[in-house]
C-alpha cells in the first residue's frame, strides 16, 4: 500500500490484521486503521524486548493481542498477554508495554 504508516488506510476487503505491520529489528511500528473524533484503531508491531514506556491516556482502550507475547503493566500490575488475549486499559491509569517475543497488537481507543 502506498499510504504512509500514519495515514488511516482504506479497508475495502477482508485483511489479516497482523499483516498490516511488519516487525522491524529493534523497533516499534504502528499503523492507523481508523482515525475519527470518537476514537482510533491502530495496529502495532514490537520486536522482542521493545516497548512503550509508562504513560497515561484520558481515554479507555482495548488491546487485542494478534501475535506473540507481551507484558502490559497497568498501575504497576503486570499482565502477560498471549495470542488472542484482550486487555482493557482504563483511562487515567499509567500503563506500559514490553514485548516478550516479537509481538503485534490492535488497540481500539474510545474517546468521549
Amino acid at each position: 500500500m502506498s499510504q504512509g504508516l500514519n495515514d488511516p488506510i482504506e479497508l475495502t476487503e477482508v485483511v489479516h490484521a497482523a499483516g498490516l505491520v511488519d516487525i522491524q529489528p529493534g523497533g516499534v511500528v504502528s499503523r492507523t486503521i481508523v482515525k475519527k473524533k470518537t476514537g482510533t484503531v491502530t495496529v502495532f508491531a514490537f520486536d522482542a524486548g521493545e516497548g512503550l514506556s509508562e504513560h497515561t491516556t484520558p481515554f479507555e482502550a482495548l488491546v487485542i493481542n494478534l501475535e506473540g507475547e507481551a507484558k502490559i503493566s497497568i498501575a504497576g500490575v503486570p499482565h502477560r498477554l498471549q495470542k488472542g488475549d484482550l486487555l482493557k486499559l482504563t483511562a487515567g491509569l499509567p500503563h506500559a508495554v514490553k514485548a516478550i517475543t516479537p509481538f503485534k497488537m490492535l488497540i481500539i481507543m474510545i474517546r468521549e
